[in-house]
């Protein structure tokens, strides 16, 4: 299918007493860009994320949101470090050894001396904790996955009705341009049939035929609505076979444009002029499209 290159996905899921929530939206890019934005206990885990967000995009500046809620109650123990506070009562003994003083530390005054009591991160199953955040990521992924092709679907039927409107304008002009020649041949007949009898002399019928021959090849607009029925049947075999078809479209969008400004620089009367200058906008809506595409 064909899949947009904006969307949004949201997910929540909880495991072990944990919510993840995690939220997903993009714009256009030409290529991905990835930003991350979580807690710093799933810092670890960033990398993991985008290998998991390069398996359902390819293209897109992506804003990821997570955040987790922890039930378990306080996720910090309390550390004695006795060896410390050995050092401390040995250092204050000898103190009082060396000025003649009663040692009288009690026990609540050096639990307040630093680091003899710490607060330290409780250990994390890293695994346990991955295994619900991949959940979560996996989910919201898919979400907006189906997101950008509900829009794409939108964007493919747009711009199949497009080339269908742009088709006919190739059809009209392809239909006019030979009987601009014939116009033109009978102009330069009548004109220098009348110029001249007034002299008295015969037309050169040669002559004629030489300069409507190179007038002819001079507005020729053959092999460019060969090429841009070519590009359009590309675009539309793109759009059905559908998957990460935006470059090519773009591609394909260039191309088209290149035939047209040509088509527009032959075009031998104002009639031609109008429907080449209207072919025109409907390749520059194309392209606007286009750039819509994943």
């Amino acid at each position: 299918m064909v899949k947009s290159m904006t969307g949004f996905g949201r997910a929540e899921v909880t495991e072990d007493n944990r919510k993840f929530t995690v939220e997903m939206k993009a714009v256009n890019h030409r290529y991905l860009e990835a930003s991350v934005k979580l807690p710093k206990k799933l810092a670890p885990f960033e990398a993991d994320i985008r290998n998991v967000m390069k398996e359902y995009i390819e293209r897109g500046k992506v804003d990821v949101f997570i955040s987790m809620e922890d039930y378990n109650g306080t996720s910090e123990n309390v550390r004695y470090n006795s060896t410390l506070a050995h050092e401390y009562m040995k250092y204050l003994n000898e103190m009082a050894e060396d000025f003649g003083l009663q040692n009288d530390v009690r026990l609540s005054v050096l639990a307040r001396f630093p680091d003899v009591f710490t607060m330290e991160e409780a250990e994390t199953d890293e695994e346990e904790l991955w295994e619900a955040l991949e959940k979560a990521v996996r989910e919201a992924c898919r979400r907006f996955v189906e997101a950008r092709e509900k829009e794409g679907e939108n964007l493919k039927n747009d711009l199949m009705s497009k080339l269908d409107e742009m088709t006919g304008y190739v059809e009209i002009i392809e239909e006019r341009s030979p009987r601009i020649v014939e116009e033109y041949r009978k102009k330069l007949e009548d004109k220098l049939r009348e110029m001249l009898e007034s002299l008295d002399i015969k037309a050169d019928e040669g002559r004629i035929v030489t300069e409507v021959t190179i007038y002819a090849d001079k507005i020729c607009v053959d092999e460019e609505i060969v090429r841009l029925k070519s590009h359009v049947e590309a675009m539309k075999d793109a759009l059905e076979k559908g998957g990460s078809c935006g470059r090519k479209l773009d591609f394909i969008a260039q191309e088209m444009n290149r035939e047209a400004n040509t088509t527009l620089s032959k075009s031998g009367d104002l009639a031609l002029t109008d429907k080449a200058i209207e072919l025109k906008t409907s390749i520059e809506k194309i392209r606007e499209q286009v750039q819509n595409i994943e």
